[in-house]
């Protein structure tokens, strides 16, 4: 037999374990495994049709990305409850380091491909937002550009370290750049505030452009407080649970 067609047990183990992680994350954030619930780890192996192994390594996993926290005595994991300023604090935390990240890259310099393609990124939202079809299927598309953008970002600072954090941080749901988004397709002003971060992301790549790196990075840190705000406006707007993860977050404290 050809050594290209024998299974590799190693990279089968670890198939399995990021199959059990990405299932569990979206259960969590469907509000199928409820905050505060102790999660029976054999109910979740009989769930997910994956074996003990793989299905304890991604909870661990996901403790790391702090959706799961441990419980007393080693009797397992249960589901997380965010305060709301658990959530801010995240959300103030990717400003930061966006903020690190757009300043390095206007230091450092960055390719002109890569501008180019943030560029064109910034002309579809431009598009999106300038269309007269206002509904989710607009907001859908906003998201999209809005995470593509912000990864083109996160590539341009030249430091796997500021990269690594930065994937750490989003990890957790609430820290997404679009997090809050889709919730708001509604509000009266939604859109207004959507023109508000679509200005930052064009002044932020025009002052890496011009290699200006403390402008960059006070810009990104105001666009983080735009999340912030949407995330005030979101907890206290009926039908905030339609968010992924937002039965995880406790209003208020």
């Amino acid at each position: 037999m050809s050594p290209a067609l024998v299974s590799n047990p190693a990279d089968e183990g670890h198939s399995q374990v990021v199959k059990a992680q990405l299932q569990l994350r979206e259960m969590i954030l469907a509000g199928e495994l409820p905050a505060g619930e102790r999660i029976a780890e054999l109910s979740v192996v009989e769930r997910l049709g994956i074996s003990r192994t793989p299905v304890r390594a991604a909870l661990m996993r996901l403790e790391q990305e702090g959706l799961l926290e441990s419980m007393a005595g080693g009797r397992g994991y249960r589901v997380r409850l965010f305060s709301e300023a658990d959530v801010a604090d995240a959300i103030e935390l990717r400003g930061t380091l966006e903020g690190l990240a757009a300043r390095w890259a206007a230091e450092r310099g960055v390719a002109e491909d890569l501008l180019a393609r943030a560029g064109r990124c910034l002309d579809a939202i431009d598009r999106v937002l300038d269309g007269d079809d206002w509904g989710d299927q607009a907001f859908s598309r906003y998201v999209a550009l809005n995470s593509e953008f912000h990864e083109l970002l996160h590539g341009m600072c030249g430091s796997g370290v500021l990269r690594r954090e930065l994937d750490r941080v989003l990890r957790m749901p609430f820290a997404s750049p679009s997090g809050f988004v889709l919730a708001r397709a509604e509000a009266p002003r939604a859109r207004h505030s959507l023109l508000i971060a679509q200005d930052q992301h064009r002044q932020v790549l025009e002052s890496i452009a011009r290699r200006e790196g403390a402008r960059a990075e006070a810009l990104m840190k105001e666009h983080s407080h735009i999340a912030r705000r949407n995330l005030r406006e979101t907890m206290r707007t009926p039908g905030a649970h339609a968010v992924p993860g937002a039965q995880l977050i406790r209003a208020g404290g």
